[in-house]
């Protein structure tokens, strides 16, 4: 993020990074910006507010899966629906890990997590599908590894005009297996 501000010549005092609640939460205390720590699934609202209240500033989301796809889902859903100049970047690792590695609403069926011992009995959300109702979104997917991909993807989704979307595929260390 840091390189693409840079390169993209996005200055401090006009761009916003927004963060949730989770392991992505502490992420905007990181970088010399203007930075608002949201409570849980209001990232992408309070984002939108920044932007109506000042169209001219640019304005960043990062959050994780289980804080935009549970109780921020509808928020998610109505930014897309309008096309909110928003861009927003899901770091999607399967499950709650914060809170001890619990089912998330993208854990894969079956999976076994702390909250289902016998596995996930639940279908998971798949953001790509739930993008493909909003034509007008930007919606992208690359891997945290992905370093160049991600570069690349996170700069088109700053140049869309409308709501963009980055699901970044990473793995909890501590208790995934993805």
């Amino acid at each position: 993020m840091a390189r693409i501000f840079k390169e993209l010549g996005l200055k401090q005092t006009n761009t916003w990074l927004v963060s949730g609640i989770g392991c992505t939460g502490r992420m905007a205390n990181y970088f010399n910006c203007r930075t608002a720590h949201t409570t849980h699934g209001r990232a992408i609202s309070v984002a939108e507010g920044i932007k109506l209240a000042d169209p001219q500033k640019d304005v960043f989301v990062v959050s994780g899966d289980g804080d935009l796809l549970s109780i921020g889902l509808n928020h998610l859903i109505q930014a897309a629906r309008r096309n909110a100049p928003v861009k927003v970047i899901c770091f999607n690792n399967f499950l709650y890990a914060m809170t001890g590695g619990q089912t998330s609403p993208t854990t894969p069926q079956k999976t076994l997590t702390k909250t289902h011992l016998g596995g996930s009995p639940y279908l998971p959300i798949e953001p790509k599908e739930l993008f493909r109702v909003f034509p007008d979104a930007f919606f992208g997917r690359v891997k945290v590894y992905q370093y160049k991909a991600l570069f690349d993807l996170v700069k088109r989704a700053y140049q869309h005009p409308g709501f963009a979307f980055i699901e970044l595929i990473s793995s909890c260390r501590t208790y995934g297996k993805k």
